[in-house]
């Protein structure tokens, strides 16, 4: 709460603070401003929700994923640092990813995820068409989150032929060579695909999720919008993946123009970015 933040605050005595958002992060903020300690919150996703809305007003700085946000703030309160993003991701390669999942280097890598809790919603569509995406030469590594594991796993050992379908209930370091060896991913689009898709040239399929707040439909919107993905509505999700997916995996010349796109988007220094702005706020205390 708010009376132990404000112990812990004027204890530990930072020279700075990073938020990341979430109305647990109000507690902190307003300790940081009670002892003027200067603070930076980071926005994940493209439009800020309520809570980093409200926090901004007690921060020093707001980090940005990209400069499409800054119309959401005044323009000295905001530096662009890119999404940070983790070692593992930074040095995943494509011959690492086949060595690690066993790919065959001589088909197409679908990637289908949903989270760590994963998407039901997505993990019914793909095991409706996944017959249909093996026949084609298509290999799938499918991350289905903890959810639907249990149900997952057992239908996975009842298959006669799982040669190229590499399942996984979750994959945390691995997750990086995953996207380095896909030529395609299907998911949802929280924040992390605005610095993980552009870092490997990754084009995508997004589904974004139909009851959450619109960050996610927005998320979605940048990358399509820029060519670097394409955006299905969750209920047109049964009728439309199957083609999708098969028209992009035989069109080479829309799925190289689509990693150009997302290439283009890259910012592989957002943690160094943002460690560099939170270390000049920790200069300039007062």
């Amino acid at each position: 709460g708010t009376i132990q933040a404000l112990w812990l605050v004027k204890r530990r005595q930072p020279d700075a603070l990073l938020l990341t958002g979430g109305w647990v992060g109000l507690p902190v903020a307003l300790a940081a401003w009670v002892w003027r300690v200067p603070s930076m919150i980071f926005l994940p996703d493209i439009e800020p929700g309520l809570t980093i809305q409200v926090l901004r007003r007690l921060v020093k700085r707001v980090a940005l994923t990209v400069d499409e946000s800054k119309v959401y703030f005044p323009s000295n309160e905001t530096v662009t640092t890119g999404y940070p993003l983790r070692q593992t991701m930074l040095e995943a390669t494509r011959e690492a990813a086949i060595k690690e999942f066993g790919l065959d280097p001589t088909r197409k890598t679908l990637l289908v995820f949903g989270g760590s809790r994963g998407s039901r919603a997505i993990n019914n569509v793909l095991l409706d068409i996944l017959p249909q995406l093996l026949a084609d030469g298509v290999q799938v590594i499918h991350v289905t989150g903890t959810l639907d594991w249990p149900d997952i796993e057992a239908k996975f050992k009842q298959m006669a032929d799982t040669t190229h379908y590499h399942v996984y209930p979750y994959l945390h370091h691995e997750m990086g060579l995953a996207m380095a060896g896909a030529d395609v991913v299907v998911c949802r689009s929280g924040a992390s695909v605005l610095g993980e898709f552009p870092l490997f040239g990754l084009p995508s399929i997004l589904v974004p999720l139909a009851w959450a707040w619109r960050y996610q439909k927005v998320n979605a919107d940048y990358l399509a919008q820029r060519g670097a993905a394409i955006e299905l509505d969750e209920n047109a999700m049964a009728e439309r993946l199957l083609p999708t997916i098969h028209d992009l995996l035989h069109d080479p010349a829309r799925l190289d123009l689509m990693r150009q796109a997302a290439r283009a988007l890259a910012r592989p220094d957002g943690a160094a970015c943002a460690a560099e702005s939170l270390a000049e706020l920790a200069g300039a205390k007062p």
